[in-house]
């Protein structure tokens, strides 16, 4: 499974995405996490800063999901697989974390961990209004009014 060119446009323009796991009672659980990374059309990653609980449910159970969302036109991929956890004594961390660097400056030096998440399903995400005949067009209208609205 490859992302498609639009899947990493989104990833690539809305790097903050939403990890869902499961902790050691069987629970769901989502946590955001704003330093992914596309390695290569096959694998993501993130640079772990403060993230405990999602580090040791992925230890108990490496399955892992991420939504990332383009919050104007309401599209977005959801990626599946899973995880691979990469400590800073890792020599692989030390090959990976100056793309981190370049991509997060000082924010890097806080990375602990990089999560890698080689992944078996990429699957576009999409909201209703299309189903009504809305456009990109018309969703990013209306979202920069709403978001305008907030943050004036």
């Amino acid at each position: 499974m490859k992302l498609s060119v639009r899947a990493q446009e989104i990833i690539t323009n809305f790097p903050l995405g939403f990890v869902a796991t499961v902790d050691a009672q069987g629970r769901p659980c989502v946590s955001p996490k704003g330093t992914f990374l596309i390695l290569d059309d096959e694998t993501l990653a993130f640079g772990e800063i403060r993230s405990p609980q999602t580090l040791a449910n992925l230890r108990a159970n490496p399955g892992m999901e991420v939504n990332f969302v383009d919050v104007f036109l309401r599209k977005g991929v959801r990626v599946r697989g899973r995880a691979e956890i990469i400590a800073a004594a890792d020599p692989e961390f030390s090959a990976l974390i100056p793309l981190w660097q370049e991509a997060f400056g000082a924010l890097s030096d806080r990375i602990a961990h990089i999560v890698r998440l080689p992944f078996d399903e990429a699957k576009p995400l999409s909201t209703p209004p299309y189903d009504d005949g809305a456009t990109e067009e018309d969703m990013v209208t209306h979202y920069k009014e709403k978001f305008g609205r907030i943050y004036p």
